[in-house]
């Protein structure tokens, strides 16, 4: 079954299939909605005129990457940053796994080390590797010893947590409303604190009078 990330049968077919694509769109899979880091790799595909090929995104000039990436409609909010971080990641892919994407997960020993090759990719935070492996895991079946540990949160079944667990609109609309509920407590966390902060500062502020004093 093919994934459901970009809620586009063609560009889902595409990431289903293609482990440099899937990569690609997990790369773009940030400051922008979902639906369009995953359709990315299908608009790069027919704007290269061509099948994606690390080697060949290696390869190519820097400056037509990077247009390819931001003609209208551009691939991300910042076409040309997220152009050279791919270009970069395909190189490293070129160096270290013969260019085959897919050896980043098959050639893995155990979960700890397939989430070590993740966080080596260019643009794979730990968070983000960590969602990849959950995915990988899932959806993929590739269970190396270890994998849901190493996963973490993003790991367990039906944690509704990350795009690990999109299979339909219907789940996407369930990870979106626990994303959603997340930025609510982290903004509600800062906004507590600001008031200590303040707090605090008033009171160094007294002590470094009375102090001068």
């Amino acid at each position: 079954m093919a994934l459901q990330l970009a809620q586009n049968p063609e560009a889902d077919a595409l990431i289903t299939d293609s482990p440099l694509a899937l990569l690609i769109g997990m790369v773009l899979d940030q400051q922008i909605p979902l639906e369009w880091a995953f359709t990315g790799p299908l608009t790069l595909t027919r704007r290269l005129g061509r099948d994606l090929d690390a080697a060949d995104l290696a390869a190519r000039d820097p400056e037509e990457l990077a247009k390819a990436f931001a003609t209208p409609p551009a691939l991300h909010r910042f076409p040309a940053s997220m152009a050279g971080r791919v270009q970069e990641m395909c190189r490293l892919l070129v160096a270290d796994y013969g260019g085959d994407a897919a050896q980043v997960w098959t050639g893995a020993a155990d979960g700890a080390d397939l989430l070590k090759r993740l966080e080596g990719l260019p643009g794979f935070g730990r968070q983000k590797a960590k969602i990849f492996l959950a995915l990988l895991g899932k959806q993929f079946g590739v269970r190396p010893r270890g994998w849901r540990e190493a996963a973490g949160e993003f790991g367990a079944d039906g944690s509704h947590k990350s795009i690990a667990d999109i299979t339909d609109a219907a789940s996407l609309a369930q990870v979106r409303e626990f994303k959603k509920a997340m930025k609510a407590e982290a903004k509600a966390a800062g906004a507590q604190k600001a008031p200590a902060k303040k707090t605090a500062k008033r009171a160094q502020a007294r002590k470094a009078t009375a102090t001068r004093g």
